[in-house]
């Protein structure tokens, strides 16, 4: 008999009443995506690491006081961002990560949205490194909004900004995009409407 796999709120109910399998699928299903944010956030392997690492022992340590949540993944990526702060912090070396395309992989879900079929790889790799090119705030919003489909509200709260803040920075991400790669200038108005989503 085939069992339906279990949602994550699902799985984070289980945990919370001690199920040990539950904890080990949600730190299988979210690590790598918790990485791929981290990074962006700083650009230090060992930090981001430890980062996801304290967070899942302070969530197991805390299972039974945690509260239930409505969106494990908004929970773990507003967690990590406060956690790396702080590490970064106590370590007085929060860096800033060099822009280099070739560190920066992103998920194809935008680009497949964007491009045509033909021109895919090319722009996907083009748009990739506009994007790494943006300052560090701007490709966290972006990455957030586009590439982890988190809403503006979201995005507000797990940024500790204002959703006008969001708005904003989004927007400017976009002229930017529009300005410095000319051959996005046909998906800009696709991402303005996203934006307005």
């Amino acid at each position: 008999m085939i069992h339906e796999p279990q949602s994550d709120e699902q799985l984070w109910n289980a945990l919370k009443q001690d199920d040990q399998d539950a904890f080990a699928e949600l730190y299988q299903r979210f690590h790598a995506t918790l990485y791929s944010y981290g990074h962006k956030l700083a650009n230090n392997a060992s930090l981001v690491e430890d980062a996801i690492q304290d967070l899942f022992v302070d969530i197991w340590r805390m299972r039974r006081s945690i509260s239930s949540a409505d969106s494990v993944k908004f929970y773990l990526f507003r967690s990590l961002r406060r956690k790396i702060h702080l590490l970064s912090e106590q370590e007085h070396r929060f860096e800033t990560a060099d822009v280099d395309a070739s560190n920066h992989t992103a998920d194809s879900s935008i680009e497949q949205l964007l491009i045509g079929q033909e021109q895919e790889s090319q722009l996907t790799q083009r748009l990739t490194q506009a994007i790494a090119q943006l300052p560090l705030r701007q490709q966290e919003v972006v990455t957030l909004r586009f590439y982890q489909n988190f809403k503006t509200e979201e995005i507000a709260q797990i940024m500790g900004i204002t959703e006008k803040s969001v708005r904003n920075t989004l927007h400017k991400a976009l002229t930017h995009l529009r300005d410095q790669a000319s051959y996005l200038a046909p998906f800009i108005g696709l991402l303005l409407f996203w934006l307005l989503a």
